[in-house]
């Protein structure tokens, strides 16, 4: 199940890169990643297309680079709505969104797990 929602080949780059300092990427990422969603949620409530899309667009380069490509898929998708403009359809895929991003959230957690038992 993981396979689906993190990119296991960006992990192990990351881990090569990041060495003793992996934990506090994944830290840093998921506390980022939960204020980029009350960012998205904000914008939408205050109808903010333009908004929307900058944090949305940067979340999905965050997503990207620490391999979560569904939800770096999904932020695409409320990107070019923002772009659009047509934010009635925006509800339905910042909810996709946060539902990934819950997923990811476990995972990058038990990955942190994972990796300081083996240090």
């Amino acid at each position: 199940m993981a396979d689906l929602h993190l990119d296991n080949a960006v992990l192990l780059a990351l881990q090569d890169v990041m060495e003793d300092e992996y934990p506090l990427l994944l830290d840093t990422f998921l506390a980022d990643s939960e204020e980029r969603v009350r960012s998205l949620n904000a914008a939408l409530q205050g109808r903010d297309a333009q908004a929307l899309r900058l944090a949305v667009h940067s979340f999905k380069g965050s997503c990207s680079n620490m391999g979560a490509p569904l939800l770096a898929a999904l932020c695409k998708q409320l990107e070019e709505i923002g772009r659009r403009e047509q934010l009635a359809e925006a509800p339905a895929v910042l909810e996709q969104i946060e539902r990934e991003f819950a997923i990811v959230r476990i995972l990058f957690k038990s990955e942190r797990q994972r990796y300081q038992s083996r240090t």
